[in-house]
């Protein structure tokens, strides 16, 4: 089975691909999707949805583990991610993959064993889980693996 692992954001969109065969997984692939900044938001969602298109015809996954939206002081901030979440998707809609969405605590909690660890201690735990010489760069990539992940350790209660 191979999982579309994605950390969503409007300035850098973290991806990973995660082949799982049982009770083995590896990383085939990852990296980051950049809007220009300088781009209105409704250009910027675009773009994110056009490049969420080209890596699911790229890589044909299976699955999309999404990073759920977690609740945020700043509500602007919040509704900006949403958007964000909600063009990325649509995208795997479009290509009728089943979606599967968790909470960054959950995500945190299937990866590290503590729900409130940091973005540094996942990255650490998702090098270790998948074997990785070095880790990965920057934090929304191993962030995105770390969702991919937690759709693999969460699939027994799918199934």
């Amino acid at each position: 089975m191979r999982i579309l692992g994605v950390d969503p954001g409007i300035s850098i969109t973290g991806f990973s691909i995660i082949e799982s065969n049982r009770n083995q997984s590896s990383l085939s692939a990852y990296g980051t999707v950049k809007p220009n900044q300088k781009d209105s938001l409704p250009k910027r969602l675009n773009y994110l949805f056009e490049e969420m298109n080209k890596i699911l015809d790229q890589f044909n996954p299976d699955i999309l583990s999404v990073e759920d939206a977690f609740y945020s002081k700043n509500v602007k901030s919040a509704m900006v991610l949403g958007q964000a979440r909600g063009a990325i998707i649509l995208a795997a809609a479009q290509a009728n993959i089943p979606i599967f969405e968790f909470a960054p605590r959950k995500v945190k909690m299937s990866v590290c064993g503590n729900g409130a660890a940091s973005k540094e201690q996942v990255a650490y735990m998702v090098t270790k889980i998948l074997k990785l010489k070095v880790q990965p760069k920057p934090l929304d990539v191993s962030d995105a693996m770390a969702v991919g992940l937690c759709y693999i350790n969460q699939s027994k209660f799918y199934d």
